[in-house]
Order: structure tokens, then sequence, then C-alpha cells
């Protein structure tokens, strides 16, 4: 579903590929990028997009969670974490694709709770509206 009215844009421009340097446009951040040892690369100091796509959904997701914590009145723990582990590979169709696993951890929130609240924020979320139907999305309460 398209969106109706964009409130925010950044931009980001990359050299080199896997094994290059990726930068934000306005100059807040760079990163070199590495390609890792199991994907044919060299690994060693520096990042893939893999992980950057891990930091973005985890931290995309936990404000999810927040919104929708607000939205309907419950408190959300400060202290309340998302793990996203993402994956890589070949696709039996052909070409690479991912997978996503989100680990939500929400101290002292009773599990039925947690899982309409989890459920609530993954239909919020961007990074899931962007993956969904495309990328395997696990969903964990920890």
């Amino acid at each position: 579903m398209p969106v109706e009215k964009v409130i925010y844009k950044t931009s980001a421009t990359s050299t080199g590929g896997r094994t290059g340097e990726s930068k934000l446009d306005d100059g807040t951040m760079q990163v070199t990028l590495t390609t890792p040892k199991e994907m044919g690369g060299a690994g060693g100091a520096g990042t893939n997009p893999e992980q950057l796509f891990a930091m973005g959904y985890s931290a995309c997701f936990l404000g999810a969670l927040k919104a929708v914590g607000r939205m309907q009145k419950i408190a959300v723990p400060e202290d309340t974490t998302v793990q996203a582990t993402i994956g890589f590979g070949q696709r039996t169709e052909g070409g690479y694709g991912i997978t996503a696993d989100l680990a939500i951890n929400i101290p002292g929130m009773d599990k039925a709770a947690a899982e309409k609240l989890v459920e609530a924020a993954h239909q919020v979320c961007p990074y899931s509206n962007a993956t969904r139907n495309n990328v395997n999305v696990g969903l964990t309460i920890v």
C-alpha cells in the first residue's frame, strides 16, 4: 500500500558494493562495508547490509511497540528489548532473499498481553509493513 504523505526522508550513498563504504548524505554516519566470510568475502572489521537492517528493524519495532502501547494505554517498560536476527540465503525461485526473526522481551508483562501488543506493533511497524508477504518474519516473546 502506498504512503499517503511522507513526513521524513533520509538518503545514503554507497560505493564498492558489499565491500566498500556507505554514508548518510547528511554526514552524520559513515560505515565501512565488508562481506562476511560465509558469503565468500574476507570478513574482518566493518559491517554489512544485513547487520544494518537488523539494527534498523529492531529499533523500529521497539518504537512501534511503544507507540501501540501509548495508543492502547499500556505501559511498555523502559527495559523492553527487541533483538532482530536477519538471515541471508538463496531463494528457491532464484536470486537471494532474507529472513527476519524478532525476539521481544517485555519484562513483567504476561505472555498473552505481550502477544497481543506484539501483533498490533507488527501491523503498524514500517519495517514489518515493508517486509510483509515477501520476507518470512518470526515473532517470539522471550
